[in-house]
């Protein structure tokens, strides 16, 4: 427990230093800029730091192969291959990326945000399409968790669109510091913890080699559980998507999409806060806790089986609506800044004893669901530009499946699946430091000017 909290305490610190040394880097651009800045040249921490909705207008710069576009190409290529690799949409990278380097206004970062993780969460998918996993004769993608989660995660989603709205930007802010910071701790305990099992098994499997010095050993991931399981090679090679695919499951999910969007759309179209707004609203409640609920039935009465987990179903069923509600908190997250929700969904997964690999696939595949949906939406309102949207959005979708390659290289050659964790854990800090820091500037500004601070009514926002 002693060891919990001192990695609390150092990721705390680090953070407080890097949003430091933000505030005195957005400290010295504005003191610049106040000089002769022209409107579309002022800081662009400022405009990122401009979330309490005062700025409306779109800042869109114009494509080209200028220094800030390559750069944040490359920033962007690297953030999705690395949260391909760790289960993560990479909202965190995206967003400070689109804005602080790129020069996007807030609001259309964060929907060309959802453009990239959509991008990326579609080849990774496709890529674990035709994978088996690890351990087991089953997909890599573990139908049967998507099929419970997915659905709560979209509601979420729901929810944290119009938590946006209402909710003021300091409790954004805190809420976000706070949840990342404890799910960046646990999945690197969580690492620690599967890296130590993982040289448990190799140290087992030499001590079988000095007795079979003819035997070849392979390395088997760790599962989660206790026991130590028989070494077999992993399964590395592609098999028929149409065969690995559980296509009542598969269609579930593309029904609950498919409703969730239509509902979506069609309040775009009616006036906020009218009775069909609330309709098309409250609509979602039943279809997406519905199959949840139907999926969680299944799994009670032992008819579905979560496969993929180490531990025994018994365990499994005091976990169902820890798992829902997680679901809807990684949603509501996703919501609220452009996230893709793997945050909370990964560090999850890794609780409930799914293996690395298997975890990073199906926040994964649960992403692809809801981000589509975001880019559906953003398109129709017009909230991002187009050749802008496809070129990074390729840019993503090339880099995920080169991040997916280098980890099952990386896997075989080290022995250990563990570091997929370690990713995990670095990409949620890493995200946490520009968008925590920026919030804790807009708070510091908005109490300067002494501007409001509270709840927002929803009735008579434009957002």
């Amino acid at each position: 427990m002693g060891r919990k909290w001192h990695a609390v305490a150092v990721l705390t610190i680090t953070y407080i230093v890097a949003t430091t040394a933000i505030g005195a880097t957005d400290k010295g651009l504005s003191i610049a800029g106040t000089v002769a800045a022209a409107p579309d040249e002022a800081s662009s921490l400022q405009k990122l730091a401009s979330l309490d909705g005062t700025i409306h207008q779109h800042v869109w710069p114009p494509l080209n192969a200028g220094w800030r576009t390559v750069l944040g190409s490359f920033v962007g290529f690297f953030g999705a291959a690395l949260g391909s690799i760790g289960g993560l949409g990479g909202g965190g990278i995206f967003v400070p990326m689109l804005t602080l380097i790129v020069g996007f206004d807030t609001k259309s970062a964060t929907a060309m945000s959802k453009c990239m993780i959509t991008g990326a969460a579609v080849s990774t998918v496709y890529y674990n399409l035709k994978l088996k996993h690890p351990t087991l004769n089953m997909p890599m993608i573990d139908y049967d968790l998507a099929l419970l989660i997915q659905p709560m995660l979209m509601m979420g989603v729901s929810i944290g669109v119009i938590c946006n709205v209402i909710f003021p930007d300091w409790l954004v802010t805190v809420l976000f510091i706070v949840l990342s910071l404890v799910t960046s701790t646990k999945a690197f305990l969580k690492g620690v913890e599967t890296w130590k099992k993982e040289a448990l098994i190799i140290r087992e499997a030499a001590a079988k080699k000095s007795n079979q010095s003819g035997d070849r050993i392979e390395y088997t991931p760790s599962t989660g559980s206790d026991a130590i399981a028989e070494t077999r090679l992993p399964s590395d090679e592609a098999v028929s998507i149409w065969k690995n695919i559980y296509w009542k499951e598969f269609g579930l999910l593309i029904f609950v999409w498919a409703a969730i969007l239509t509902l979506q759309v069609s309040m775009n179209y009616v006036e906020t806060c009218s009775t069909l707004y609330w309709v098309f609203s409250l609509l979602q409640i039943p279809v997406s806790a519905g199959v949840s609920i139907y999926q969680a039935v299944g799994l009670v009465q032992g008819k579905r089986v979560i496969s993929s987990r180490a531990n025994t179903q018994t365990s499994l069923k005091s976990h169902l609506v820890l798992i829902c509600f997680f679901g809807v908190t990684a949603g509501v997250l996703g919501g609220l800044l452009g996230l893709g929700g793997g945050a909370i969904m990964g560090p999850l997964f890794l609780e409930l004893g799914i293996p690395p690999q298997v975890s990073s696939a199906t926040a994964t595949f649960a992403m692809m669901f809801s981000s589509s949906i975001a880019v559906i939406e953003y398109y129709l309102l017009n909230r991002f530009p187009i050749p802008y949207a496809l070129f990074f959005t390729c840019v993503a979708f090339i880099a995920a499946i080169i991040g997916q390659l280098v980890a099952r290289k990386l896997i075989n050659w080290l022995g250990r699946a563990s570091f997929i964790i370690f990713v995990l854990s670095f990409m949620i800090f890493i995200g946490v430091i520009p968008l925590g820091g920026v919030g804790i500037l807009n708070m510091k500004h908005k109490m300067v000017r002494h501007e409001y601070m509270g709840f927002q009514d929803i009735c008579k926002s434009d957002a």
